[in-house]
């Protein structure tokens, strides 16, 4: 496989990007990471570039990218179309967690019910996003079950680093937002070894003759 390079950048910059506002939300949520106003900024504002940027690069692999949001239509039978409905619905509920964190420094209150809204529709995103590529019949690879668990894990994981990393650019973040990176690194690597096995363990088509 092949794919274009604006798929690879898709695939990760949106991935880490809704995986840090999974964190952000929840640790929020719970009093783990401070509402500090310019905490919010940096970690909101990467979470926030990543997605956008790996949305925009999505579109540079479409045949007529001027017609993307037409797309949208077909969220019945379209998982591509899908992604992109739950992409912008994610943007309402963390912009306004990202304001009241920003502006008033809060992450209680009101604000749990946006964080767990926002973690909520960061996670069914990535699902769409994975299901995009599990739903091609034409490649055996991505073509199975573990597709899109493993594209949540992966994104999860590597939120969870860039989460460690801005806390520590403010400071100490303590060991627990290692140790969450660590966590889900191990998870998505074993969900990933498992992805391999069933890769190799699946009936292949017999060759044309």
């Amino acid at each position: 496989m092949h794919p274009a390079y604006s798929v690879i950048l898709f695939t990760t910059a949106s991935g880490a990007g809704y995986g840090l506002l999974v964190w952000l939300a929840l640790g929020g949520m719970l009093g783990l990471v401070p509402a500090e106003r310019w905490l919010g900024i940096v970690g909101f504002g990467l979470a926030f570039g990543l997605v956008t940027a790996g949305l925009l690069s999505s579109t540079a692999h479409l045949g007529r990218p001027e017609r993307a949001w037409r797309a949208f239509s077909q969220w019945r039978t379209s998982w591509l179309s899908r992604e992109g409905v739950m992409a912008v619905a994610t943007y309402v509920p963390a912009g306004l967690l990202a304001l009241g964190w920003v502006l008033l420094e809060r992450a209680g209150g009101i604000f749990v019910a946006l964080a767990l809204l926002t973690a909520a529709c960061a996670v069914a995103t990535l699902y769409t996003t994975g299901m995009i590529y599990a739903s091609l019949r034409t490649i055996r690879q991505w073509h199975q079950p573990l597709t899109a668990p493993l594209y949540i894990l992966l994104g999860l994981a590597s939120g969870g680093v860039l989460l460690n990393l801005v806390l520590n650019i403010f400071g100490p973040a303590g060991t627990w937002a290692a140790w969450l990176a660590i966590a889900w690194i191990a998870a998505a690597g074993a969900l990933k070894w498992a992805y391999w096995r069933a890769i190799d363990g699946a009936p292949r088509p017999a060759p044309e003759t």
